[in-house]
């Protein structure tokens, strides 16, 4: 795996963490019962952006480490999720 392809990586796995994380332990307008006029009630209370990138961060830390050490063991490779065999054999090399 090459530096953008770990990039990219953790910036999916980013963005993905980030939008389970949101809405945990979110209370609406709603149930904080102050509903400001112009939005809907299920609009969160109190939206603290920092915290929640923070969090977010430091799950996809973990969750890349995980998934980028597996791909560079090499335990699971392209060739292992080909099901359809698309890929051609291997070839060996004389060496």
């Amino acid at each position: 795996m090459s530096i953008i392809s770990a990039i990219v990586l953790f910036a999916v796995i980013w963005f993905m963490t980030l939008f389970i994380v949101l809405p945990f332990r979110q209370p609406s307008q709603s149930e904080a019962g102050e509903v400001v006029p112009g939005t809907p009630a299920g609009a969160p209370a109190e939206f603290k952006f920092k915290k929640r990138a923070w969090w977010t961060t430091g799950i996809a830390a973990v969750l890349w480490v995980l998934i980028a050490g597996t791909i560079w063991s090499g335990k699971i490779s392209v060739r292992d999720i080909d099901m359809l065999n698309v890929m051609p054999p291997l070839t060996e090399t004389a060496n």
